[in-house]
């Protein structure tokens, strides 16, 4: 299936159905009075997130979604039908705005529910309106309209641990080895053109998701070899594995901290959240170097006080260390978002609380106008 992470859709929910203006007939009742009935609630449209998505393909299949409208109102007190609602399921990580870039929803979370337009209200019919002065009504409620939107889908993978480096550094195989993902590898850049997702299973309760991005160049930032859409795919992860490799087997020190530093240019020029990230540099395709040039290259890193993992995807050495590392990073990343989140929710319980405090005066001291004086 192709990957669809950007796209551009309209959804129009259902207008409610008409009231009703008629009048009771029946035998022997001359006077039957108003018995319009209401009419029906145009259908809504929703978005659920559903797991087992990881593409917007199939809403660039539909990029106009219309609900149906509610049934107008009967004789006899007949209530028009509501409109059926449509459910429309995004993958986990989908953002939705409007098109001046205004954000209405982050989905996140499995099952969440949106409601991308509102469905109309049914108008009532005119036996609401008859009164002790007018006891026959002639008039009724028109439906409301559906709520009309014009919307962007953003989806950002959700990932506990991101690769990124330039084209080639070995991302993809790397994935391949570690997870049961089977993305396309190749000796050639821009092998992998799109996002690809693995589970790396540790027992049947701790895993981690994996996210190969696709390969990052000079200007990645500004768009470049549609970098920029890639970048979007690691905001949310929470540690970034910073691959550094050579595919000719040349391990310059020099050369390597170039590849790194321009890497790192391109997070920091396109936001200062993957700027700050936390950073797992792995050295990989270390089958292919010398021993020599090998030390050397991790020596240039750690000189600029950076600890940095060597890896070979093909013969599989350091990959059980490199195990390890994502969990412990990965761990120590939710412990912080959890503890962040708890001084969220503290801070705003904390500004409901003053919202909600007031001050009890007694009788005696509350002035002639009744306005206390600050």
């Amino acid at each position: 299936m192709v990957f669809v992470d950007y796209l551009k859709m309209h959804v129009r929910a259902g207008d409610g159905g008409h009231g009703c203006i008629a009048f009771h007939r029946e035998k022997y009742v001359p006077r039957g009075g108003p018995d319009g009935g209401d009419g029906g609630r145009g259908g809504t449209i929703y978005f659920e997130v559903d797991a087992k998505l990881g593409t917007l393909y199939d809403l660039k299949q539909h990029p106009s979604i219309v609900a149906k409208r509610g049934g107008n109102g009967g004789g006899n007190n007949c209530s028009g039908a509501n409109a059926d609602d449509i459910i429309i399921r995004v993958p986990i990580g989908t953002v939705v705005s409007d098109l001046e870039g205004n954000q209405l929803a982050d989905l996140k979370e499995p099952g969440q529910v949106w409601v991308a337009a509102q469905g109309g209200r049914g108008g009532q019919g005119n036996q609401h309106f008859a009164t002790s002065k007018n006891k026959t009504p002639r008039y009724a409620q028109d439906g409301e309209a559906g709520q009309e939107r014009a919307l962007t889908l953003d989806l950002k993978l959700i990932a506990d641990v991101g690769l990124v480096g330039l084209p080639n550094a070995g991302k993809s195989t790397l994935l391949s080895k570690m997870t049961a993902a089977t993305p396309k590898i190749a000796s050639y850049p821009f092998t992998t053109l799109s996002p690809n997702l693995g589970v790396l299973e540790f027992d049947e309760v701790s895993r981690l998701t994996l996210a190969d991005i696709p390969g990052l160049i000079e200007g990645a930032s500004k768009g470049a070899g549609l970098g920029d859409r890639f970048l979007r795919h690691i905001e949310r992860t929470r540690v970034l594995a910073h691959l550094v490799g050579d595919e000719e087997g040349i391990f310059d020190p020099d050369d390597m901290l170039y590849k790194y530093d321009l890497v790192c240019q391109e997070l920091s020029a396109y936001s200062d959240k993957l700027a700050n990230k936390k950073q797992i540099v792995l050295v990989t395709k270390i089958d292919l170097a010398e021993p020599e040039d090998l030390e050397k290259t991790l020596a240039a890193f750690a000189a600029r006080g950076i600890t940095a993992h060597a890896v070979s995807s093909m013969s599989g050495a350091g990959l059980d260390q490199v195990r390890d590392i994502f969990r412990a990073a990965a761990d120590e990343a939710r412990k912080e978002e959890a503890a962040l989140e708890a001084e969220l929710q503290k801070a705003a319980h904390e500004q409901e609380k003053q919202a909600r405090s007031y001050t009890i005066i007694p009788p005696e001291e509350v002035p002639d106008d009744g306005i206390p004086s600050e």
